[in-house]
């Protein structure tokens, strides 16, 4: 079924920069044909540990090959567990103003109203009571640092940290985060180790929302249902692309959602070379890593 539809991902032969320059503009040619029928592609790239490298540099060769997917006729966006005023810079680093953008793990869907100026509107939005939630969590995480969206995009944190964009967000006591419905809860635990906070988090108990554990002490709490498969369901049906003909490439446990979506549906899920073992098994294809320039390598084939 999916090799009815999806081109296959092919071998690796490595040759010198002159002869790989050329193979490339020979593809580039050849997808231009007009006489070449190219079945179009939704594909989906996450941001963190799949775009961008931990110190937030592009991964080698993305930029020329989301272009080179472009030229092809696929639509190339965004699904991003990042709030908008995240991801809006790194649209414009890549050169794309899809229809589309999705956000905070599928609590956000925005819709471009002006590419030029990468104006977008907020299109769907999911929100649930964290109040709940976040007792809960201070009780067994007293140290913890927090921050929640709000439904129109404000941010509320009780702390600052490094690897937050806290542009036009508020600092506010803890009690103030759970007085109004949010889109997301993130929750940040430095000084927790990885496989300890996972276990921690499996033993709270979360109930009536959807959550996932981040490469650090990194928890995302969504609407009990919603994750960045929602959110994509969604765009795909307004844009009206076969599910077949979906490409989503992702290296977190938050991209396990949309993985096993675009497998389940016939589509392809590629998955970063350093992802954790369940988002390798979800998604059933490996590409390399961020470092080495996965990305570009999935795109070059298409």
């Amino acid at each position: 079924m999916t090799e009815a539809h999806l081109p296959k991902t092919g071998s690796i032969k490595v040759v010198k920069p002159k002869k790989a320059a050329k193979l490339v503009e020979r593809v580039a040619r050849d997808t231009e044909d007009p006489a070449k029928k190219v079945e179009r592609l939704l594909i989906v790239l996450d941001i963190d540990g799949t775009v961008l490298l931990e110190d937030e540099t592009l991964s080698p060769g993305v930029v020329g090959a989301v272009e080179h997917a472009h030229r092809t006729g696929h639509e190339v966006m965004i699904a991003t567990g990042r709030s908008w005023e995240g991801t809006r810079g790194i649209l414009r680093v890549l050169g794309i103003a899809p229809e589309y953008v999705v956000c905070s793990n599928g609590a956000v869907v925005l819709k471009r109203r002006d590419a030029d100026d990468l104006d977008y509107e907020r299109w769907h939005i999911e929100t649930f009571d964290a109040s709940e939630v976040l007792a809960d969590l201070r009780q067994h995480l007293p140290d913890a640092r927090y921050l929640v969206e709000l439904p129109n995009g404000d941010r509320l944190y009780t702390e600052y940290l490094d690897d937050w964009n806290l542009v036009a967000a508020r600092r506010v006591a803890f009690d103030e985060l759970g007085k109004q419905r949010v889109c997301r809860v993130v929750v940040v635990a430095p000084d927790q180790a990885e496989q300890d906070f996972v276990e921690l988090v499996d033993r709270i108990g979360l109930n009536h929302v959807s959550y996932a554990v981040g490469w650090t002490a990194w928890l995302d709490i969504a609407p009990l249902g919603v994750d960045k498969s929602t959110g994509l369901e969604r765009v795909r049906t307004e844009l009206g692309i076969d599910p077949a003909h979906v490409l989503v490439i992702g290296d977190g446990r938050n991209d396990v959602g949309m993985m096993r979506w675009a497998v389940e549906n016939g589509g392809r899920a590629v998955a970063m070379e350093q992802g954790p073992p369940e988002v390798h098994d979800a998604a059933g294809e490996i590409t390399l890593s961020v470092q080495a320039g996965g990305v570009a390598e999935v795109l070059r084939q298409l």
